[in-house]
């Protein structure tokens, strides 16, 4: 198991479970009652730790390598899944996968940001950032699925689009936005669920859905907290107080009304019950689903529209008395 830094009373709570185990095994002794002590004791201790995280240790739950991704999902929700590869014009993007999946014998498109499970798969998936042929795959799976009148599902996963010259040469920008513009006029339902770093333009570019939910211990944001305090204070050191100051976790999201719902996960975080923690992803999805089959396409697009029109605060201040001039 791997424990992050906040985590480490557990790390010295399973260490001598491990022990224990150890010595019941070598001794030949019963150890149950001290074992199932111990066990107790980890719970106790989980539920202490997690019932008041701040935001730079969601932050880090969201990136823990043993977390879930997208892949994962799709193979425990979908008992097919048939992955379409490529966008048609330059190559394809292994940072963004999809495909056709049945999803309790209702077909969907189901798309997201894979991240790679280990050293030589991260690299092979350029850490879930996406290049402009990844988004415009994903925007060749989601006309596919408007045409065949299939709902869109989409996990979003990235610490951002990827900056390096060549997607700028090869038009990041405008992928992205032509992805916003196509996404808020589908026909077909759209459900956008964030399960994990959900950073700008590399998560908007998936994200535009009728539904927008996350998982309890992720963030969305346009920017991370070390691009954040870098910016600030010409340093990472300050990384913590800017993702306080960002507010950027799944509460505050729900709360500003950038998302319609937060979707919990196991005590722990998700990598630590991951079979739990798609069962309640999938049930979540169907219940947006059966909510949106009811809408005409006509209703969900205006509905779309309007959801995302009416995000963010304003206020108009009051124009000053022009200062008359003294002679």
């Amino acid at each position: 198991m791997v424990f992050l830094d906040f985590e480490k009373p557990l790390e010295t709570l399973y260490e001598q479970l491990e022990k224990l185990r150890e010595v019941g095994e070598e001794g030949e002794l019963d150890v149950t009652e001290q074992i199932k002590e111990l066990e107790n004791r980890i719970r106790q201790k989980r539920k202490e730790i997690y019932a008041n995280l701040n935001g730079w240790q969601k932050v880090q739950l969201s990136r823990h390598p043993e977390r879930p991704y997208t892949l994962f999902y799709i193979n425990q929700m979908c008992k097919k899944f048939v992955e379409m590869h490529g966008d048609r014009c330059v190559k394809d993007d292994k940072a963004i996968v999809g495909g056709l999946a049945s999803l309790d014998g209702q077909t969907v498109v189901i798309l997201g940001h894979q991240k790679g499970v280990n050293t030589k798969m991260r690299q092979y998936r350029n850490f879930g950032m996406a290049n402009p042929e990844g988004y415009r795959k994903a925007l060749r799976l989601m006309k596919m699925a408007e045409r065949f009148n299939f709902p869109v599902i989409t996990l979003i996963d990235t610490p951002g689009a990827y900056p390096g010259i060549e997607a700028e040469e090869r038009g990041q920008a405008e992928a992205i936005a032509r992805n916003m513009f196509e996404m808020a006029q589908l026909r077909v339902p759209i459900i956008s669920i964030i399960i994990g770093e959900g950073a700008s333009g590399g998560a908007i570019g998936i994200g535009l859905g009728d539904r927008v939910f996350m998982l309890e211990y992720t963030w969305y944001s346009v920017i991370s907290p070390e691009s954040c305090s870098s910016i600030l204070w010409h340093s990472w050191d300050f990384k913590e107080q800017a993702a306080e100051a960002l507010k950027l976790t799944s509460d505050h999201m729900l709360d500003f009304g950038l998302i319609d719902g937060v979707i919990k996960e196991p005590v722990g975080g998700a990598h630590t019950a991951p079979e739990e923690m798609a069962k309640l992803l999938k049930r979540q999805i169907k219940k947006a689903l059966v909510e949106l089959s009811d809408m005409t396409p006509e209703a969900r697009i205006e509905a779309r529209i309007n959801k995302f029109d009416q995000m963010g605060v304003y206020d108009v201040a009051a124009p000053e008395e022009p200062k008359r001039k003294k002679r």
